[in-house]
């Protein structure tokens, strides 16, 4: 069966086709919990439930067939721990298919009677303990994916790995594994793919992974490993992309240049000393690199220029030096450049792929000069006279003071101006934190958001500094964009994506036009999805610190958009928490932040919570009915669920509506979210991933039940 928007349920008198030897409802929206009959199909081969919405535990006399070859009941809500006798009486299972649900308990040692199991996926549920031993007796084992578990502490034997020589794809990313990576490893002669990211691994990254000459994707990423990248991978001619990032490595090998085949290398956030070796203009076939975030020393190579297939290089947050070599030029195919905040200097190149970046790609360094918004690179040189005559006197206060004069941009301002006139009132779109944000036309045309921001509030010059910091660096399409920047000594202003809806803010509580649930349903996820990168997909994570409706800026196409950074935190070196002094907006601010400045991607889970709440029951968290007994979160969870539809803003319900239920259950599901994401206690609150996942399956329930 195909997808489709009626809901069914496997009925009990299934066991009535006992000849039946495929059962494949996959995608078919099957509701409800999978019966003890379905065990009864003696002659079963293929039980295809994947991708549906079963509940409950598995039923054990399913685990009771000699015939089944494939079991997949992935992407459902089944929970609860696997029977004990798992895969004991199924000798002939083949593929096991049980990701993306709610299991939980260990992963039982009996999964090795399955002598003949190729496929085995667990990933993306809540499975706890140790990686059992008995993993490693599954001689035949093709496909091994445990990633995305709970299993806090457990680290990786040289038993749990065993006898696994027909290994091709092993995924164990995304749990909390500690220790060291065994060097049994080499014995996995066959193996493709390996992601052991976003774990607690230490030592170094062994050279036995030399060994495995089909390895193509080599993914070691957010863990704590340390010492050199193997040099011997370079004779690994299969090895296609390569993630390290986020550990503690400390040198580039100087035959990185035999790593020819790379597609990807991404080493960013590392220790990384040194020069990058000019060796590293042999990986012609390289189209990312990622260096950005190390202690890299010495010139930018100029051997880079035979990398012709190059679409991204970032070397930003280095001590990288001298000038951005004008052979740069020939890579036609770079889309994406970054060298800010190291001590280069000199004139920006301005041929081939230069032309299409911004000054985001070279903020604060040491000298830079020639592009538009740039001192033109004479005015550098008599620059750069005065301070060394300068400093030849020992004055040093005097040098100071003409070293800004290099890099702050002007040419832009005037344009600015021009465009908003004279930054007049007609032209104010709104007011944020550090200034005020005005619309500007351009002649040809295109529509700018300009913030300009307020240099005599406290915090004004950091709010600006950081958001540039930010948004330099990152791409998603839940995130404003920005398009350019400038900055004197007596102004700063970004100039940002122009959202022509306004913030999600005035559609809840200015604009007469009225959001509808599933409006309202898809902007949230829409920030989720931008909350979510900020929290896992970007090499350091990125806590907001100030989400709320007015925060939220929608697009032509109503796509909610996340922004302004200007207290947003980094957390590096491996940080979950750090401890700040500037406060958010009062109602959406989490408690341990409030109270004790400690900032966490759990403050922004918190106050994605609240703005959840507000944005369905129209109620502000500062609403005058609120007091210190009675706040937003209270009132809608003294309300769940029997008498939510006394919270629920009441333009979205009915009453005389045929779906009026259904509407009901699925904003009663949101806030029920919501107050996950609002505990008082920040290790009890769920995080961006889960809640994106469960906003997603909210969404696609909420389409079946008022699809005709």
């Amino acid at each position: 069966m195909t997808s489709n928007f009626w809901e069914c349920e496997i009925p009990k008198v299934i066991d009535n086709l006992y000849n039946l030897e495929i059962l494949g409802m996959e995608r078919a929206n099957v509701t409800g919990i999978i019966p003890q009959e379905v065990g009864n199909l003696s002659k079963l081969e293929l039980l295809l439930l994947g991708s549906n919405r079963l509940r409950g535990p598995i039923p054990l006399k399913l685990f009771n067939s000699s015939t089944v070859r494939v079991i997949s009941l992935a992407d459902n809500d089944l929970s609860g721990e696997l029977p004990s006798t798992i895969v004991a009486f199924l000798p002939n299972l083949e593929e096991l298919y049980l990701w993306g649900n709610e299991f939980t308990g260990t992963i039982l040692t009996s999964i090795s009677n399955a002598s003949r199991l190729r496929m085995l996926d667990l990933g993306t549920n809540h499975f706890t303990g140790t990686i059992p031993y008995s993993l490693g007796n599954l001689r035949l084992l093709e496909h091994l994916d445990i990633s995305q578990n709970d299993f806090s502490e457990a680290s990786l034997s040289k038993d749990s790995f065993g006898n696994l020589n027909n290994l091709v794809e092993l995924f164990f990313d995304n749990n909390s594994l500690i220790g060291l990576i065994p060097t049994t490893i080499k014995w996995f002669l066959k193996l493709q793919r390996i992601d052991l990211s976003d774990n607690q691994l230490q030592g170094a990254i062994p050279s036995e992974f030399c060994n495995l000459l089909n390895l193509g994707e080599f993914r070691l990423g957010q863990n704590m490993l340390s010492g050199m990248v193997p040099s011997c991978l370079g004779n690994v001619t299969t090895l296609r992309y390569v993630y390290l990032n986020s550990n503690n490595l400390s040198s580039l090998p100087a035959e990185i240049g035999n790593f020819k085949a790379l597609v990807h290398l991404n080493l960013s956030n590392n220790q990384y000393l040194g020069g990058i070796p000019s060796t590293i203009g042999a990986l012609q076939d390289l189209q990312e690199l990622s260096l950005e975030r190390n202690n890299q020393q010495g010139l930018i190579p100029d051997s880079i220029k035979n990398m012709l297939q190059l679409r991204h290089l970032d070397l930003s947050f280095n001590h990288l030096e001298g000038e951005i070599p004008n052979s740069l030029q020939v890579l036609s195919d770079l889309q994406y450049f970054n060298v800010s905040y190291n001590r280069l200097r000199g004139p920006i190149p301005h041929g081939g792929p230069f032309g299409n970046f911004t000054n985001l790609s070279f903020l604060s360094n040491e000298a830079l000069c020639g592009a538009p918004w740039l001192q033109p690179c004479t005015t550098l040189v008599i620059s750069i006279f005065l301070m060394r005559l300068k400093l030849r006197k020992k004055t040093l206060a005097a040098t100071q003071n003409l070293l800004p004069m290099v890099t702050f941009e002007r040419a832009s301002f005037h344009e600015l101006r021009q465009i908003t006139n004279g930054f007049s009132e007609s032209n104010f779109l709104g007011t944020g934190s550090f200034g005020s944000v005005y619309k500007g036309i351009r002649e040809n045309g295109m529509v700018w958001a300009i913030k300009v921001f307020d240099l005599q509030l406290e915090g004004a010059f950091k709010s600006f500094d950081r958001e540039c910091e930010v948004l330099s660096c990152l791409r998603h399409r839940n995130l404003t964009r920005v398009i350019t920047a400038c900055s004197s000594l007596d102004f700063k202003a970004l100039v940002l994506e122009y959202m022509p809806n306004g913030s999600l803010e005035k559609w809840l509580h200015v604009n007469h036009h009225v959001l509808s649930i599933m409006q309202r349903l898809v902007i949230t996820i829409d920030v989720a999805s931008g909350l979510e990168y900020l929290h896992y997909g970007y090499s350091t994570p990125i806590v907001h610190c100030d989400l709320k409706p007015s925060n939220i800026l929608l697009d032509q196409d109503m796509v909610g958009h996340v922004c302004d950074f200007g207290i947003a935190k980094l957390l590096g070196d491996g940080e979950s928490v750090v401890q700040t002094k500037t406060l958010a907006t009062f109602g959406y601010i989490a408690p341990e932040y409030g109270l004790e400045g400690l900032v966490s991607t759990s403050c922004d889970v918190y106050s994605f919570g609240i703005t959840l709440m507000e944005t369905f029951t129209k109620r502000k968290p500062k609403d005058e009915m609120f007091t210190e007994e009675l706040s937003l979160r209270r009132w809608v969870q003294e309300c769940l669920p029997d008498s939510v539809i006394l919270v629920v803003d009441r333009d979205l319900l009915h009453p005389k509506n045929k779906l009026v239920q259904k509407k009901i259950n699925c904003i009663s599901s949101i806030l029920q979210l919501g107050l996950n994401c609002t505990t008082d206690a920040p290790e009890k609150r769920i995080n961006m991933k889960e809640v994106l996942r469960a906003l997603q399956k909210i969404k696609l329930q909420f389409i079946k039940d008022i699809t005709p």
